[in-house]
């Protein structure tokens, strides 16, 4: 198939790219924003089937001109993704994740594009309840900017396929980990500076529980998703882990051979939701996809 890829020099762009190249030819299109690297993505730069253009999902006219007529599908990861970052100001993931989703949703619609994947988040849930876990069918109560934003764009993509019959498919995925993480994100910043002797910062008590995806496992997951997802279906993908941040902070840091006196409790985040964990049931039950590498590995 040929893809259209936005955001593919991202953190999980970028894995989803080196994956889907193997047997797929890719056109990246990324603005390269400050969470865009092209390290990333060097072991495909040279590839025949990859081609990266550089261009904002806002951009009407640059999406249509770099899309091809009848593309396979579109893959849409381009977003503003830091919730600390949308609580200071919205107007970026506004902009980017409704607006751009729209864009790409029309531009896809008039260039025949296949199928439309877009990616959300399990943030769009809302808070779950202490051993409550999010399903597909489950309302949407984002509590964040950033969620409210990435709802929003959900909302879109169903009208999309309810108005005009587009091919849309929807994955929410809890936190993705691994290699090539922005470290703006808690583990590439609490590695960072555990290896600096640098104090790791912990929001309030260090108590909200966050259910954690190897990126690898995650996009072995949208490809399967992709090729053989039910069309206007949601699909969940998740570690089946959930763990308190605070206990995720002091594995890392056994495995660092660092103190735990590094840990620094700060100011919590406003309106922080305490708990995310979804059901992934259906995804392992329709595509036979589970995860594969423990958290423990995987953050080895």
């Amino acid at each position: 198939m040929t893809l259209f890829v936005t955001g593919g020099a991202g953190f999980i762009g970028s894995e989803f790219i080196r994956q889907a190249i193997r047997k797929h030819r890719i056109i990246n299109f990324d603005k390269l924003t400050y969470a865009g690297n092209l390290d990333n993505l060097a072991s495909v730069a040279d590839n025949p089937g990859y081609s990266l253009v550089k261009g904002d999902v806002c951009d009407a006219k640059a999406v249509a001109a770099a899309m091809p007529e009848n593309c396979d599908a579109v893959v849409h990861f381009a977003a503003e993704s830091h919730v600390d970052r949308s609580i200071l100001s919205a107007e970026e993931f506004v902009l980017t994740n409704v607006l751009g989703t729209q864009v790409m949703l029309d531009v896809a619609r008039h260039r025949k594009a296949g199928r439309f994947l877009h990616i959300s988040t399990d943030e769009v849930g809302g808070d779950m309840p202490p051993d409550g876990w999010f399903k597909e069918e489950d309302a949407l109560k984002p509590n964040s900017p950033y969620a409210a934003s990435k709802t929003s764009a959900e909302h879109f993509v169903r009208a999309a396929a309810h108005t005009f019959g587009l091919d849309v498919l929807i994955t929410r995925t809890s936190n993705n980990y691994g290699p090539y993480q922005f470290p703006e994100k808690l583990l590439p910043l609490a590695i960072s500076n555990a290896i600096e002797d640098r104090p790791i910062p912990v929001y309030g008590d260090g108590m909200q529980v966050r259910d954690w995806v190897h990126v690898a496992d995650n996009c072995r997951a949208l490809l399967a998703v992709l090729e053989g997802g039910r069309s206007g279906e949601t699909y969940h993908i998740g570690g089946g882990n959930p763990l308190p941040n605070i206990a995720v902070l002091k594995l890392l840091l056994k495995i660092l051979g660092k103190p735990e006196t590094l840990l620094t409790s700060v100011t919590d985040r406003l309106g922080h939701d305490r708990r995310y964990a979804v059901d992934f049931s259906k995804t392992t039950r329709e595509l036979g996809w589970r995860p594969e590498i423990s958290f423990d590995q995987g953050l080895r």
